[in-house]
């Protein structure tokens, strides 16, 4: 960023405010800056289609909207431009949820001052660039892929191409990144102001951001040991009822109290081999898929149908459902439905059930009804234990 030329859009219905804010800027280093002042989130989004920004400092109590529903239509209208949001609150809570949404700062009105206005302006700005750099490499390897694909589409080498595409993908680390780098800067900024509990917090904070890169990792690795035909089924005697059931409590304990699920067997179980970690990227996935896109207080079926040679599981929800034109790319990786909004995910679970299913020597299929819910059925074949011995020769 140029200190001596920067074009601001302050987004702030409060006159004083937006007057305080001029003054500290014209007390920092800025030789020459230029503040466009609205103060309307429509008025925002009509300035943005004349005009050209640097950043935007976003007042997040409007009179047209309210608290972090103002970032979304401003990222959809101006994806590359840097927002800082404002607030009167000093809420580490907010602030780690205005990040995950796509801005790049948080102040705190009361605590501004030049060297504070200055630096988050500075690496708002820094930071979106590098991100913008981020997608660009990305979107130019996606191309390069695509390109390379139309020439291989006979050869085993297409499996390869896109297992290194999805190994070089780096915007869905954007998220946890953006975590650690906020509660990195605001441990190494207010250290002497933040109490234990605040610091633990933000530690927490970072833990679980790690947590997300490291799954992350794990399922793209998966795409590709399936993909290279490394993925391996390896059976052992389960009694699959107890099974279930810890699975489902453990889904329940995840979900709390807003979400209810069922579960309910029928048939006759008797111990045969099953590949117990396969089992659980299946079932795991789509316990968690239901879970994500059902609306509180929904109930969430899973059913075990065990039959002669194969054994059924069915989990249905009532949730946002998925559009038929989306339903023939599904367990395609990094492919969402296009009516998922703003709920977080990778695009990556669906393609792990179904290379998992396949191991296992299984089919999936899906019924689903946009507004009314969705359905998966997994049938697997039952190998009972007399078998083992057979198997592994």
């Amino acid at each position: 960023m140029s200190a001596s030329s920067l074009k601001i859009l302050l987004i702030e219905d409060n006159l004083a405010e937006a007057r305080l804010l001029r003054e500290v800027l014209k007390q920092g280093d800025f030789k020459r800056f230029s503040l466009v002042h609205v103060k309307r989130l429509r008025e925002a989004l009509d300035r943005l289609q004349e005009d050209c920004f640097d950043v935007i400092l976003l007042d997040l109590t409007l009179p047209d909207s309210q608290g972090l529903e103002s970032l979304y239509p401003l990222s959809r209208h101006a994806p590359s431009l840097p927002i800082v949001v404002l607030t009167n609150m000093n809420d580490d809570e907010l602030a780690i949820e205005a990040v995950r949404q796509g801005a790049q700062d948080y102040l705190v009105k009361r605590q501004i001052n030049v060297e504070v206005l200055f630096r988050s302006l500075r690496y708002a700005i820094e930071r979106k660039q590098v991100l913008e750099s981020l997608r660009a490499v990305n979107e130019a390897l996606k191309n390069r892929v695509q390109e390379r694909t139309a020439e291989l589409v006979e050869a085993k080498e297409v499996n390869q191409l896109k297992s290194e595409f999805v190994s070089m993908i780096s915007h869905d680390f954007r998220n946890p990144l953006n975590t650690i780098l906020l509660c990195a800067g605001l441990l190494e900024d207010n250290d002497h102001l933040l109490s234990k509990e605040k610091k633990l917090t933000h530690f927490q904070l970072i833990h679980s951001a790690i947590q997300d890169m490291a799954r992350l990792l794990d399922e793209v690795l998966l795409i590709g040991k399936a993909d290279s035909g490394k993925l391996q089924y390896q059976p052992i005697p389960m009694d699959l009822v107890p099974f279930c059931w810890q699975l489902v409590e453990e889904a329940q304990f995840s979900a709390g109290e807003k979400h209810q699920l069922v579960f309910t067997s029928l048939g006759e179980f008797r111990e045969a081999l099953w590949d117990e970690s396969l089992l659980r990227h299946i079932l795991g996935n789509l316990l968690a898929n239901a879970i994500k896109y059902s609306p509180q207080g929904s109930t969430i079926q899973f059913e075990l149908i065990g039959q002669e040679k194969t054994v059924v599981f069915r989990i249905q929800d009532g949730g946002i459902g998925i559009p038929p034109e989306d339903q023939k790319q599904l367990f395609q990786p990094f492919n969402r439905a296009s009516n998922v909004g703003t709920i977080a995910g990778t695009g990556l679970g669906l393609a792990i059930v179904k290379k998992c299913v396949e191991a296992h020597g299984g089919l999936i299929s899906v019924t689903s009804e946009v507004g009314v819910g969705t359905s998966f059925t997994v049938t697997l074949p039952l190998m009972a234990i007399v078998n083992l011995n057979q198997w592994s020769h």
